[in-house]
């Protein structure tokens, strides 16, 4: 399990070659909203899935260097894929929809273990998001910031 400054979700990597992996995800983005138009401050959790192939390229320097490589624990490349899709929204507020979208954003981050089984994770990317609506097909420009504790079961 993951937990974030703004979500939670389940996490599985799963490894393809030595230096290769799949990560899947699936959990619950949080929103905030408010101002002049609101009673008081609104949330928002809202569904999303993300599968994220991620290439460590120091995994052997770090062994070789004696240090810690058990989980993956080193540099990364990744392509983080995910989608929110409309399918529920969890709010202190009535009748709020999110307006589904696909980001793909290449990436570049670390891991590492704190104890055997909780770590933290960092990365940075820029990328692409498609936003899909009735009226309007939109697309902009995407940063990511990631921030992660997890927490091996």
């Amino acid at each position: 399990m993951q937990i974030g400054a703004l979500g939670i979700w389940l996490n599985n990597e799963y490894g393809l070659t030595d230096k290769i992996t799949l990560s899947s995800e699936i959990g619950l983005n949080s929103s905030f909203f408010g101002g002049f138009s609101y009673d008081k401050t609104g949330i928002v959790l809202a569904p999303t899935i993300t599968v994220e192939p991620k290439y460590y390229y120091n995994l052997q320097k770090r062994k070789d260097n004696g240090k810690n490589s058990t989980n993956n624990n080193g540099n990364y490349f990744s392509l983080k894929t995910s989608c929110s899709p409309d399918w529920f929204v969890i709010s202190n507020y009535d009748n709020i929809n999110i307006v589904p979208q696909i980001s793909f954003i290449p990436s570049c981050g670390f891991k590492r273990n704190i104890s055997k089984k909780l770590m933290y994770e960092i990365g940075t990317g820029f990328g692409y998001t498609h936003i899909f609506t009735k009226k309007l097909d939109m697309q902009k420009k995407r940063n990511l910031c990631k921030f992660t504790f997890a927490y091996w079961i």
